[in-house]
């Protein structure tokens, strides 16, 4: 059985596109071009790769169990021809990283310290949620992943980076700002704004209210901190939001940590890798950068809780 690199290529672009015209147009390819490669790649594997659904072409099992094999594949290509060229110049080079969308209050500002010190390093800084990042993953997307809790279902490597205290914030005008060690009771039948479904910072508040014997109700989902503050801001409900995502409204004396026993919720931050994947020298110059600059980080975010 012969399978070319180009074969893979396509086959991987019609994989996510699901559509063979628009993977020619992304391949600057014919769709007649792209649709006889996949013939050939099914010939030459005598399985069918790919079936119709109404308008959308999607794998088959056999399309599942190679398209496995193919991101590994064309993630270790790429990451070999990264690594020969940067070795031409150990202070150029291009990295792919991304980032849970809470780490954009830290993850940018180590960016831009990393890049003054590193000028000729491209950094692709993706921030997105935790389900796209697992799948990043998964699929050897990313050279470095900055998140929460690492997947336990994947063969990882992940260094701790800092702690991600969750805290309960309210409206500055709430009856219990400024109250001391309130029991969970006392806020267990509000009104909460959270994250989605599967949102990492979702499940740590569901599990600790389960643990305590309490549900919580929400009144609004959000895709971001940004909204769960201007809603608690608002006075739609109480929130629990990352203790680094509030350094200005708690400044500016808009919203308030409340003091409720079990609070804050203790998480870590954790860059993660794909276990066996070859980091570029570039790739391990931002890890260890990252890594020097969450101790500094995380004591100044500490006053905070002071």
């Amino acid at each position: 059985m012969h399978i070319s690199l180009r074969q893979i290529h396509i086959f991987q672009t019609v994989a996510h596109t699901e559509n063979f015209t628009r993977a020619a147009e992304l391949l600057h390819m014919t769709q007649p071009a792209i649709s006889m490669q996949v013939k050939q790649l099914e010939d030459n594997t005598g399985l069918a790769l790919f079936e119709r659904q109404g308008k959308r072409i999607v794998m088959t099992v056999a399309g599942r169990a190679m398209h496995t094999y193919t991101c590994e594949i064309l993630a270790q290509y790429q990451g070999m021809v990264e690594t020969l060229e940067e070795l031409k110049n150990v202070h150029q080079g291009y990295i792919r990283v991304s980032a849970a969308t809470t780490s954009i209050y830290f993850i940018t500002r180590m960016l831009a310290g990393f890049s003054k010190l590193h000028g000729g390093i491209t950094v692709s800084l993706n921030i997105t949620n935790r389900k796209r990042l697992v799948e990043q993953l998964q699929n050897y997307e990313a050279d470095l992943v900055v998140m929460g809790e690492p997947p336990a279902n994947l063969d990882l490597h992940s260094q701790r980076l800092m702690c991600n205290p969750l805290v309960l914030i309210a409206p500055a005008d709430h009856p219990l700002a400024g109250k001391k060690d309130i029991p969970i009771a006392n806020v267990a039948n509000e009104k909460f704004v959270v994250r989605e479904p599967g949102s990492g910072t979702r499940a740590a508040i569901e599990r600790f209210f389960a643990e305590h014997g309490h549900t919580f109700s929400s009144t609004l989902e959000m895709g971001s901190n940004e909204s769960i503050k201007h809603s608690v801001i608002a006075g739609l409900g109480l929130g629990v939001v990352s203790l680094h995502s509030i350094r200005l409204e708690l400044q500016a004396h808009v919203l308030v940590l409340l003091d409720v026993e079990g609070f804050p919720l203790q998480r870590h931050w954790h860059i993660v890798t794909r276990e066996g994947k070859s980091l570029s020298p570039a790739a391990q110059a931002f890890k260890e950068y990252v890594i020097t600059e969450a101790a500094r980080y995380a004591q100044d975010y500490q006053q905070l809780l002071l």
